[in-house]
C-alpha cells in the first residue's frame, strides 16, 4: 500500500507539473504572440520545447536516461569520426545550446563538439545583439531644415567669438525653433587655428583710417621721365590725389600730403615704400599732422599691394596706350582717369561698385560713350566707353 501511494502521489505530482507548465506555456505564447517580435517568439517556443522535454524525463526512470545518454554519447563518437574539420552550426543550434546553458550551465562539462568558450562566447555575443536590438534607434528627433543647418554654419563661421548660446539666441530672435544642443551639433568645427578675427576681417576693421602712397614714372615723347604720385585710401579705394612732377623733392611730397588731406580727414597710418625721396620734411609733416608713418620691408613692394594695384591699373587703361608729350598734358589725363575711376570703374573688392557708389539703372534705353571724347580732353577715345540708360521720348525713335 505504501509503495502504491507513493508512486499515485508522484503521477499527481507530475501531472501538476505538466498542467503548470502547460499553462505557463499557453500565457507566454499568447503574450509572445501579441507583441510580434521574431526573437522573442524563438526564445519562447524553444523554451517550450525544453520544459516539456524536461517534464517528459520525469516519468522516465533513471536508468532508462542513463541508457539513452549512453546511446547519444556512441552516436556523437561514431559521428566525429566521420567527420573531418569544424562542425557547421545553425542559429537555431547555437540558440539551443545556448538557452541550455543558461538553465544548466554545468552542461559545459558534457560539452564534447564544441568547445565551452565557444560556448561562453555565443552566449556573450548572442546578450550583446538582444540589448543592441532593444536599444535600436526608433527615429528620434527630426532632422532640422538644409538651409537652417547652412545658416548655424555660416554664423559660426562669420561670427568666431559666438558660442552655441550666442548663436542659438540669434535664432531665437529670428524666429527659429531650435535646441541649444543642436546649434553645437551644426556649428563648424575648429581646425586648431586659434579663435579670433581673420587678417581680412582684422584689415576690413581698420582700412577707415589706413591711406597709400607711392610714386611711379613715365617717359615722354622726348625721353624725358616724369614723376607721377597717387594717394589712394584703403576703404573704397578712392584716389585722393594724383599728381605730376619733373623734379620731385621732399617738401614736394610733403606739400601733396597736406593738399590731400584736410586737418579733419587725415588718415591714423599712412603706408608708404623706403624710398630716399621721402627725406625729414616729409616725417615732420606727418608727424604735425598726426599721422603715424609706416615704411613697408625693403624690396616687399607686396607690403603696399593698394598703391601697387592702382599703378598697374593706370598703366593697363590709360597712360600705356598714349604718348606723353608734357608735364601738363599727362596731368590732363590722369585727372580724366581719376573721375573715370571714381565714378564709371567698378571693383570687385567693392562688390561690383565704384568708388563713390555708382546708382543702379534699371530701365530706359541702353548707349554708350566714349570717356572723355572732349576737344580739350581726348583720353582714349576708343578703349574705354561708359553704358548707361537713358528714356527715349516716342519722336526718338524714329530719328
Amino acid at each position: 500500500m505504501l509503495i502504491v501511494s507513493l508512486k499515485q502521489q508522484r503521477e499527481n505530482i507530475g501531472i501538476g507539473i505538466v498542467r503548470r507548465g502547460w499553462q505557463r506555456s499557453r500565457a507566454n505564447f499568447r503574450c509572445v504572440c501579441r507583441k510580434l517580435r521574431p526573437l522573442d517568439l524563438v526564445r519562447e517556443s524553444l523554451n517550450v520545447f525544453l520544459f516539456l522535454n524536461l517534464v517528459s524525463s520525469l516519468f522516465k526512470s533513471k536508468s532508462r536516461l542513463e541508457a539513452e545518454n549512453a546511446a547519444l554519447r556512441q552516436q556523437l563518437t561514431v559521428l566525429q569520426r566521420k567527420v573531418r574539420g569544424r562542425v557547421q552550426f545553425t542559429n537555431s543550434d547555437r540558440l539551443f545550446f545556448i538557452q541550455l546553458y543558461r538553465w544548466f550551465p554545468a552542461i559545459l562539462k558534457a560539452m564534447t563538439i564544441i568547445r565551452p568558450e565557444t560556448l561562453v562566447r555565443w552566449h556573450r555575443a548572442g546578450f550583446r545583439r538582444y540589448w543592441r536590438w532593444k536599444s535600436r534607434n526608433l527615429g528620434g528627433r527630426p532632422r532640422i531644415d538644409a538651409g537652417l543647418r547652412a545658416l548655424i554654419r555660416r554664423m559660426s563661421i562669420e561670427n568666431m567669438l559666438w558660442g552655441a548660446p550666442r548663436i542659438h539666441g540669434e535664432l531665437l530672435k529670428l524666429g527659429f525653433a531650435v535646441a541649444q544642443s543642436t546649434v553645437a551639433k551644426y556649428m563648424a568645427k575648429i581646425d586648431g587655428s586659434p579663435s579670433g578675427q581673420s587678417w581680412g576681417t582684422f584689415l576690413r576693421n581698420h582700412m577707415p583710417h589706413i591711406a597709400a602712397l607711392d610714386l611711379f614714372v613715365v617717359p615722354t615723347i622726348g625721353f624725358n621721365l616724369l614723376y607721377v604720385l597717387v594717394i589712394v585710401r584703403l576703404a573704397r579705394r578712392k584716389l585722393v590725389w594724383i599728381n605730376v612732377t619733373a623734379h620731385p623733392t621732399a617738401e614736394w611730397i610733403a606739400r601733396q600730403i597736406t593738399e590731400a588731406f584736410p586737418w579733419k580727414e587725415a588718415p591714423r597710418y599712412l603706408i608708404r615704400d623706403r624710398d630716399a625721396i621721402y627725406g625729414a620734411a616729409v616725417a615732420r609733416r606727418l608727424r604735425a599732422m598726426g599721422i603715424r608713418d609706416k615704411p613697408i620691408a625693403p624690396g616687399s613692394p607686396w607690403q603696399n599691394a593698394f598703391a601697387e594695384r592702382l599703378i598697374g591699373s593706370i598703366r593697363r587703361e590709360c597712360v600705356d596706350h598714349m604718348v606723353v608729350l608734357g608735364e601738363a598734358h599727362l596731368r590732363r589725363i590722369l585727372q580724366s582717369y581719376a573721375r573715370y575711376y571714381h565714378e564709371i570703374r567698378t571693383h570687385r573688392s567693392l562688390n561690383k561698385d565704384a568708388p563713390l557708389t555708382r546708382p543702379v539703372q534699371r530701365s530706359g534705353h541702353i548707349v554708350s560713350h566714349a570717356i572723355g571724347r572732349r576737344a580739350t580732353s581726348p583720353i582714349c577715345s576708343n578703349l574705354s566707353f561708359r553704358h548707361t540708360q537713358v528714356v527715349l521720348r516716342s519722336n526718338d525713335f524714329f530719328k
